[in-house]
């Protein structure tokens, strides 16, 4: 909770430059899943770009020591700094930069996972200025469309080209690879599944996981349970684990969305 306090003390001080329009708490934060090594995220919407001076300037009033501090770079402007022994991460933006980003995601199905965290951003967080603005956005994205599930679904349902080759590498003891081949299944499950259950991606290499199949409401019987044995025990036993996983993920989508085609992931199977 003093993270949480944290932030709305921050807040009082970024809205104090009238160029700023909204703020969004973002973040394990406002999910309620912050721990001992959790930082504060800020989602400062601004009506025109901002100037390096006016971002730091909040910075500059509670004496934080600046880590990074970013040029304008994929239609944002990111800082992180330490302040009183708390870690914030700044991602500012202009509102008509998610306005588009909405667009993308929820009218168009892009599927691209950075364009999609920061709707699950908007989509999971607290508006902390600027409430009306955030909560009409938030209504924009509360609604997860089907043509975006399908796509997720289309897209991840595929583990690719070496996971054909996971007991080769397996048999050669080829470690380093085969646990990179069993990740990207892992998170190509979660993709696929964040579809199905109309989850918006939270971070672009599914952290969260525990937190994430929580959410689920379709998903196979002891999901968490069983991806966290993939790498803790034995590799052999670890891969039939997933093998398992993905044949009881293939008999959900045959169930929930049996008009999707999935017969190019099953022939590579």
């Amino acid at each position: 909770m003093h993270l949480r306090n944290t932030a709305n003390q921050m807040t009082l001080i970024y809205q104090q430059d009238p160029n700023v329009e909204a703020i969004l708490l973002a973040g394990s934060v406002s999910r309620g899943w912050e721990d001992d090594f959790s930082d504060i995220e800020l989602h400062i919407f601004w009506k025109q770009a901002p100037t390096d001076a006016q971002r730091r300037r909040p910075i500059e009033k509670v004496n934080g020591a600046i880590l990074s501090f970013h040029p304008y770079e994929d239609e944002e402007w990111s800082e992180s700094y330490v302040a009183n022994g708390i870690k914030f991460e700044i991602s500012n933006f202009l509102t008509n930069t998610i306005e588009n980003l909405i667009n993308d995601v929820v009218v168009a199905s892009d599927t691209d996972l950075d364009k999609q965290c920061l709707i699950a951003s908007l989509a999971y967080g607290i508006p902390l200025q600027g409430v009306p603005l955030l909560m009409d956005l938030q209504c924009r994205v509360q609604h997860y469309p089907d043509a975006l599930a399908q796509a997720m679904i289309t897209q991840y349902i595929h583990l690719g080209t070496r996971w054909q080759s996971r007991h080769a590498l397996l048999a050669r003891k080829d470690w380093l690879l085969l646990y990179q081949v069993m990740v990207s299944a892992q998170q190509h499950i979660m993709g696929t599944l964040c579809g199905l259950n109309r989850i918006y991606v939270q971070h672009p290499a599914f952290k969260w996981q525990q937190q994430t199949i929580v959410q689920m409401k379709k998903r196979p019987p002891h999901l968490h349970g069983r991806l966290q044995s993939v790498f803790l025990s034995h590799p052999v036993d670890g891969l039939k684990e997933l093998e398992a996983v993905r044949s009881d993920v293939f008999q959900l989508l045959t169930r929930e969305v049996p008009h999707i085609d999935m017969s190019h992931a099953k022939d590579s199977s």
